[in-house]
């Protein structure tokens, strides 16, 4: 286990999605919260204070990159990675400039690839 209590937020509205990235890092050490709304997200990272945010690019009820852009632009959050997870392949480069995220993920997505990103960022 190399998670060690690091405190991520899934933000995913796709049920089997939270629920796979959850297992998986649960099974790293990890304390996952999972959240599946976007109107959440703000309030939720100022009480949770995760070290990293896996966060869908397209919610049901937000854009994930508008919701990565305001994160990225507030003093009190623009440390925390925020790593996209999108079903839109080979869009690596525009959601990263369009909304300041520290990396993205494929989806469908690789366990080890997931867990080393999420490694990679919770080390900061």
């Amino acid at each position: 286990m190399s998670g060690k209590g690091k405190k991520i937020l899934v933000v995913d509205d796709d049920d089997d999605i939270r629920f796979i990235i959850k297992m998986i890092l649960y099974d790293e050490g990890y304390v996952v919260t999972e959240l599946n709304s976007g109107h959440e997200v703000v309030s939720e990272v100022d009480r949770l204070h995760p070290d990293v945010i896996l966060l869908d690019a397209m919610l049901g009820d937000m854009d994930g990159r508008d919701i990565c852009k305001a994160l990225k632009s507030h003093a009190a959050t623009t440390g925390i990675p925020v790593i996209i997870v999108s079903a839109t392949h080979g869009s690596h480069t525009m959601h990263q400039k369009l909304c300041m995220a520290n990396d993205y993920i494929d989806k469908p997505f690789e366990i080890t690839e997931l867990v080393d990103k999420v490694r990679l960022y919770s080390a900061a």
